[in-house]
């Protein structure tokens, strides 16, 4: 259903990025804007770790119980 807004939503923030009435709101919906257009960025999750590091993995079925 949501999708249905999809035309309003892009002209609704394409009007804020340029006639917004703070900065801050004309940031966001340009922000909003090419997130929509082109997906945000890939956010790589490596870290730094020192020292051991476990995992535990653990599979829960319904109807086992």
């Amino acid at each position: 259903m949501a999708r249905g807004y999809t035309e309003t939503a892009v002209k609704t923030l394409g009007g804020i990025s340029q006639t917004g009435e703070s900065e801050a709101a004309r940031v966001a919906a340009s922000i909003a804007l090419l997130d929509r257009g082109w997906g945000k960025p890939n956010q790589d999750n490596t870290h730094l770790v020192t020292g051991e590091v476990r995992v535990i993995l653990r599979k829960m079925l319904e109807d086992e119980e």
